[in-house]
């Protein structure tokens, strides 16, 4: 009706305020996507065994990066409520407990991947080739994740903020210094040497710490709001630690669990046959580009959002998540069916097996009908229940339909059944993201995902 399409998007002072947030987030989701697309295909000129030796290693980069997001997105909720109420002292102590937690994960994966980066591939796959390819590029890309950890919560408690313009500038340009470095190390251009895929590995640790460094330099010289002297860091008090560790815990759990999901995931793909996990990781980077505006528009809901719960204005926080249910639906069918329509044009980028090609193709397939679910849930789980402090129900709702449904569903149809990969990732789509989208939507009708967790601290 015109009353409902008012009520969704006839606020242009909302409208204004998400696009200012959301399209830096999703402009630098979009470069770091696009980038590692790129990468894909400069490692793809190498062949079968180097994408899937890089798309596995990146797997350990994976589970660092959800378990640094579960840190930073716990963290989050705090610093977006404090953030609309004004409390830049706490907002502060938040910080200092985020990096507190980043760090001691980042250190523990570090020291895995320098120095047992083999036994971390051999979980993945049987494949000599595959584990011994991807074991030195491991071991190098494990020196840039204490830098990583340090720039991520820093630019997530920037966005809460809504300072949104740095972490995307200054991301862009590390990206884009990496992409340009790992083209000449890689193919041994500009007079560097030809290192292969040990040659991107370089590249990823060089533009990650001079990422971080460019982002603590600039934001302490613009003084802004994260801008935390070493004593403004130091841990909080008893109830304040309750607080944060019953709102983040299950965060942290939650991404623990998702990531283990997706990488076991992966390995059965893998165990099917190393041209079906060469399909899945070039599948995952156009899909990866495909949900940056979703991502943007998940993380300008959180903190959005949060801000208004912060701030007591509850019935605000409803309106914005129903707007933001509606545009996610909306843009990720409009962006399934153009994923549909490239999806032949996009083999021809890939010296790959004509077996592969298959797979590809239709595994694109696969991930364009199910776009909409996955853009959805992003919005569900990570934009408004967690904004809201919600976080136990948003893990179970996240965690849930994937270990009891979408793990055994996938082991089932590829190690006993022996389907083809596009079959499998079907399978997995309908009984993880359906059945976790049913969850959720019921959840964020009923409202009780709205809790203050700032109001007694």
């Amino acid at each position: 009706t015109a009353r409902m399409r008012d009520s969704l998007f006839g606020d242009r002072t909302f409208l204004t305020t998400t696009l200012r947030v959301a399209v830096p987030i999703a402009i630098q989701q979009l470069v770091m996507n696009a980038l590692n697309a790129v990468d894909v295909l400069m490692i793809g000129q190498l062949g079968e065994t180097a994408v899937a030796a890089a798309g596995l290693a990146n797997q350990i980069f994976f589970l660092l990066t959800l378990y640094l997001f579960g840190v930073g997105s716990g963290s989050a909720v705090f610093a977006a409520q404090f953030w609309g109420r004004g409390d830049v002292a706490n907002l502060r102590r938040v910080l200092g407990l985020g990096l507190r937690l980043a760090l001691a994960g980042s250190i523990l994966f570090t020291l895995a991947a320098v120095l047992a980066p083999a036994r971390l591939l051999a979980f993945y796959t049987r494949d000599a080739a595959v584990v011994a390819a991807g074991a030195g590029y491991l071991r190098t890309t494990g020196l840039c994740y204490i830098p990583v950890s340090i720039t991520v919560i820093y630019g997530i408690i920037l966005r809460s903020t809504r300072h949104v313009k740095l972490p995307m500038a200054v991301s862009v340009g590390a990206l884009t210094l990496k992409t340009l470095l790992a083209y000449a190390l890689i193919f041994g251009k500009l007079g560097l040497p030809a290192l292969g895929i040990t040659g991107a590995a370089v590249a990823t640790v060089v533009a990650r710490w001079l990422e971080c460094a460019v982002l603590l330099a600039l934001t302490y010289r613009w003084q802004l709001p994260v801008a935390a002297r070493l004593r403004e860091l130091e841990l909080p008090g008893r109830a304040f630690l309750a607080a944060f560790a019953r709102t983040t815990a299950p965060v942290i759990a939650g991404e623990i669990l998702w990531s283990f999901g997706i990488t076991t995931y992966h390995a059965i793909y893998a165990r099917i046959s190393t041209e079906s996990i060469a399909a899945v990781n070039i599948a995952s980077t156009i899909e990866g580009i495909a949900l940056v505006p979703f991502f943007g528009l998940g993380n300008a809901c959180a903190i959005l959002i949060g801000n208004r719960i912060g701030a007591g204005q509850t019935q605000d926080a409803r309106l914005y998540a129903r707007r933001f249910l509606a545009f996610s639906l909306f843009g990720a069918v409009a962006v399934g069916v153009l994923i549909a329509l490239v999806a032949g044009s996009v083999l021809e980028l890939y010296r790959i097996s004509l077996e592969a090609q298959v797979y590809l193709r239709n595994v694109l397939l696969v991930l364009a009908a199910a776009l909409w679910l996955k853009a959805v849930n992003v919005i569900v789980v990570v934009g408004i229940m967690r904004s809201g402090g919600d976080t136990r129900f948003a893990m179970l709702a996240d965690v849930g339909p994937m270990w009891a449904l979408g793990v055994p569903v996938a082991a089932l149809a590829a190690l006993v059944l022996g389907l083809p990969v596009y079959w499998v990732m079907l399978a997995v789509l309908l009984c993880d993201e359906g059945v976790k989208f049913l969850i959720g939507i019921r959840r964020v009708l009923s409202a009780r995902w709205i809790n203050n967790v700032v109001q007694a601290l």
